[in-house]
């Protein structure tokens, strides 16, 4: 990373600090999922549930988050969002059966929602270096988040499984005096965002080819994410270190493999390798796990991270840049359409896990992989407005 994206106002770092602490609460559960389910007595495919509630009232909500940044402003709203999390993920954590949590989850999507997605605005408007160095940092706090997660999770979860919940919270409301203290008030935009702008947004067709291809990868990402703690039979502590080794491959190829070969292949040509290599390794997965070789296991759900890193990174860089609508707006459609694999994918493909076998839910997402292939090379002349590669 360059000197000058180093360069930021502290306004951007206290909110790329928000935004890590709240990608953290994505992967934070996964070391314990194993540890939730003995504790309150539940199947794996109901605590996958917990993914499930959170990114389908993240999806949800991604509708309703520009209607609302742009009533009250960005700041307002982020600390509003920040404020959902701190208190959801504090009643998370008193939890007392299994549809208590998902209940309180949901309540944390909900913030999660409204924060994420007027973070990454925030950091594009204050951000110097132009709006690839912002989507860049918050492609790295992303990673660096969902890196971090784990090993918070497995750390304080070794603990008591209530702890990451209460540790969330506690950083969360660190986050919350930051973005109160260093950052400037954001005034509402002049033009008000119409609640259905973002789905007119989706009329567009390289931007809803970016978003349904984004969903097919999404279930795929959620499958490595929600089933594979189960299966690796390992401590919080070892579920941790394979998804931190996970998540740190995330952040890498997000931060420096994206930019790279996005300028040699074009976004396009970076979205069909990544793709490929994603369907790879689920496929690698499925086979080690068929085979009973846990050393493989590990390795291939530890490599997935590259590919999914450079998804992240391009993904959102497309969203941004495919069509003429207002970068709040193509976000929210975006992310609506993209976050639906999120909450499709941890409750199907853990009771495909269940109910058929191991490696059923990695195969599928390994076609899901193909799947959004296939629509990008379909519906490739919608994405004419993409910057090619460079020769």
């Amino acid at each position: 990373m360059s000197g000058g994206i180093l360069r930021q106002p502290m306004s951007v770092w206290a909110t790329a600090f928000a935004a890590v602490v709240a990608f953290m609460g994505i992967g934070l559960v996964d070391p314990i999922l194993p540890a939730i389910a003995q504790g309150l007595d539940a199947t794996p495919s109901q605590v996958s549930l917990l993914f499930t509630s959170y990114f389908l009232v993240t999806a949800v909500a991604m509708l309703v988050t520009g209607w609302v940044s742009s009533r009250i402003g960005g700041k307002r709203t982020l600390l509003a969002g920040l404020t959902l999390v701190v208190v959801f993920a504090a009643l998370a954590g008193t939890s007392g059966s299994v549809a208590e949590l998902v209940g309180f989850r949901a309540g944390w999507g909900l913030g999660n929602a409204l924060f994420v997605a007027t973070a990454l605005a925030v950091i594009v408007g204050a951000a110097t270096g132009g709006a690839e160095s912002a989507v860049i940092l918050y492609e790295a706090a992303l990673g660096l988040g969902i890196s971090l997660g784990p090993l918070a999770g497995a750390l304080l979860g070794d603990w008591n499984w209530r702890a990451p919940f209460f540790g969330t919270a506690t950083l969360m409301a660190a986050g919350f005096l930051l973005i109160l203290t260093l950052l400037k008030a954001t005034p509402p935009p002049a033009t008000r965002t119409r609640l259905s702008a973002p789905l007119r947004a989706l009329a567009h067709g390289g931007l809803s080819t970016t978003a349904f291809t984004a969903l097919f990868y999404n279930f795929a990402f959620f499958t490595v994410l929600a089933f594979t703690p189960f299966i690796l039979g390992m401590s919080p502590y070892g579920i941790g270190a394979v998804f931190f080794g996970w998540g740190v491959c995330v952040a890498l190829a997000s931060v420096l493999g994206a930019p790279a070969l996005r300028r040699r292949l074009g976004p396009v040509g970076v979205l069909h390798l990544a793709l490929a290599l994603l369907a790879v390794g689920q496929i690698g997965i499925a086979v080690t796990a068929s085979a009973g070789q846990h050393a493989g296991i590990v390795a291939f759900t530890v490599l997935t991270g590259v590919p999914i890193g450079l998804c992240n990174t391009v993904f959102t860089e497309s969203a941004m840049e495919v069509s003429d609508a207002p970068r709040p707006v193509a976000s929210a459609g975006y992310n609506f359409v993209r976050w639906m694999g999120g909450a499709l994918a941890p409750y199907l493909a853990t009771k495909l896990g269940e109910d058929l076998g191991t490696p059923v839910p990695y195969l599928l997402g390994a076609l899901c992989c193909g799947v959004g292939m296939a629509v990008l090379f379909t519906r490739r002349h919608h994405l004419g407005a993409l910057a090619p590669a460079v020769v």
